[in-house]
């Protein structure tokens, strides 16, 4: 049955039409403890709901809902390995990645949790030749940087995390600098490969079919940027002692170049947008050390745990799901705003937008049918007080609705003895704080603002969360990451669509490749629509 067909979703349709006429800051007056009904805690991560249009009774529709969807044999089904990716007939286990040595998953009569361990124990030993000085470049000089080559999940979920947690170095790691490369037209490694020193540079090529043209053509390009700075060695010890391969697919990976010695497995199973868990987090080590590294898989597996057995009126991210599902299907908002209070989290927008967009951007349902109601909305984001001279002048006074995640670490460099630094913080509270109160309740919150002028007026009723951790460490960002995974997971439930394929990622990568024969040296005929074939001839009339 079509999602929008069930009982829960009309009663919350119409529930919605007397909720889009109330104001969040009525609400907060009608109910002064708002905040302790509205928020909830797993760990040491709060979320906050109360500045949402919503109720008590807007909260059991959508738990009513939630129920009707089956939402916990869905959940079930997640962690026991059922094929939930049934457009590619397999199970999506990226929570097996962060289960403990001593508990098991039968896949196929096999423990994969095994497996898992067995595949971070060769991580660990790769980390710590790197960390001792004892992973030596082709002069026998130690290795002191490393470079990520991936594209999509194998780029920006390590990135994230290494600048999220760019303070909780290890000592043996502080000497190691950590690069990411990832466009596909050259220029960041170009440049980068300018400042290293090739006899002291290891490179992590990061492909789950290890058959990506964007990473294979970097890694390409660092391959012969080696070979011409050594005029001794072969291209087998170049690759030996300066390259590891991160793949699903090991005999690709072999077939480049690198020995099985160089090599960390991760599975079909794993979504790329899944994978920083996996040894695609092998940069994050890197920059961490392994108990960093399993610090950061212990607080994901913590809110897995909390996601499987809380009940879902307690649930976080069932409550931060279905709250999303109440603005995007019953109040029409369609832009979510992600907005960290920490500079340490600018990448977290876009990482974000990919696991999002990605896993629910879609408009067929499980079953093949076109879908007539709202999924993914569109998201963005940026450091908050960077958006504040941006963009937050259209979610102040602009036409759009947006609903706006608030993310911020209520602690932060109170373990130092710099007033100006804890001071910082303080003004960063305030301002987040700030915005979030304005954005829901309006000016009401200001003394005399009904006077003033329309274009200094604001209008509020925007809808707010606040997630807030204690304080960003490895476990309390693995708890953060793992709790919006989850969320997506619960809305493609609600929706009725699969969170775990991209084929809209697909088409745009065969279409190029057709186009690569028009682009070169011979340069084919083009025979292609008219804007496409007025394109090539004039690069080709320009010399390309």
């Amino acid at each position: 049955m079509p999602a929008n067909n069930s009982v829960a979703w009309k009663n919350l349709k119409s529930h919605a039409y007397s909720m889009s006429k109330t104001h969040i800051s009525s609400l907060f007056t009608d109910e002064p403890e708002r905040f302790s009904n509205f928020t909830f805690s797993q760990n040491n991560l709060l979320l906050d709901l109360s500045k949402q249009r919503i109720n008590k009774e807007s909260l059991t529709l959508l738990i009513q809902l939630a129920e009707e969807r089956s939402l916990c044999e869905w959940i079930k089904n997640l962690f026991n390995g059922a094929h939930v990716n049934d457009s590619e007939d397999r199970p999506a286990l990226h929570t097996a990645l962060r289960s403990p040595a001593n508990s098991s998953l039968s896949i196929n009569g096999k423990n994969i949790i095994e497996d898992v361990h067995n595949n971070l124990a060769r991580m660990e030993s790769m980390v710590n030749r790197v960390h001792s000085g004892q992973w030596r470049g082709f002069t026998g000089h130690p290795i002191d940087t490393v470079v990520n080559i991936g594209v999509g999940g194998s780029d920006l979920g390590p990135l994230m995390a290494c600048k999220a947690l760019s303070e909780n170095q290890t000592d043996t790691a502080q000497n190691i600098k950590i690069h990411f490369v990832s466009s596909m037209d050259g220029s960041q490694l170009a440049e980068l490969l300018n400042s290293l020193n090739p006899a002291r540079t290891l490179f992590v090529i990061s492909s789950k079919s290890f058959t990506t043209i964007d990473t294979l053509a970097n890694a390409q390009t660092a391959k012969k940027w080696l070979k011409k700075s050594s005029s001794t060695a072969s291209e087998e010890t170049l690759v030996s002692r300066h390259f590891i391969g991160v793949s699903a697919n090991p005999d690709k990976a072999k077939e480049w170049g690198i020995p099985k010695s160089n090599q960390l497995e991760f599975w079909d199973w794993t979504g790329g947008r899944y994978s920083m868990w996996s040894a695609i987090g092998l940069p994050i080590a890197m920059q961490l050390g392994m108990k960093g590294f399993r610090e950061f898989l212990s607080g994901a597996h913590s809110m897995d745990e909390h996601f499987r057995t809380a009940p879902l009126a307690e649930n976080l991210p069932v409550l931060l799901a279905m709250v999303g599902i109440w603005n995007i299907n019953f109040l029409h908002i369609n832009a979510h705003a992600i907005l960290p209070y920490d500079g340490r989290l600018s990448p977290l927008p876009a990482y974000l937008e990919q696991l999002e967009m990605e896993s629910n951007g879609k408009s067929v349902d499980r079953q093949g049918n076109a879908i007539n109601y709202k999924t993914c909305p569109i998201l963005w984001g940026e450091v908050g007080t960077n958006a504040q001279h941006a963009f937050y002048q259209l979610l102040h006074q602009g036409t759009e609705a947006v609903m706006c995640d608030f993310i911020v670490a209520a602690r932060r460099y109170h373990d130092t003895d710099n007033p100006e630094l804890q001071h910082q913080h303080q003004l960063n509270l305030a301002n987040c704080l700030a915005q979030s109160r304005i954005l829901s309740l309006g000016d009401s919150v200001l003394e005399g603002a009904a006077d003033a002028p329309a274009f200094k007026r604001y209008k509020g009723n925007q809808p707010c969360t606040t997630i807030m951790l204690d304080e960003l460490n490895p476990f309390s960002f693995g708890q953060l990451i793992a709790m919006y995974e989850h969320k997506v997971f619960v809305q493609s439930v609600i929706w009725n669509i699969n969170p775990f394929d991209q084929w809209g990622v697909e088409l745009g990568k065969t279409v190029a490749t057709s186009l690569l024969s028009a682009l070169s040296p011979e340069k084919a005929q083009p025979t292609f629509d008219s804007s496409t074939n007025g394109l090539l001839n004039r690069i080709a009339e320009r010399g390309a």
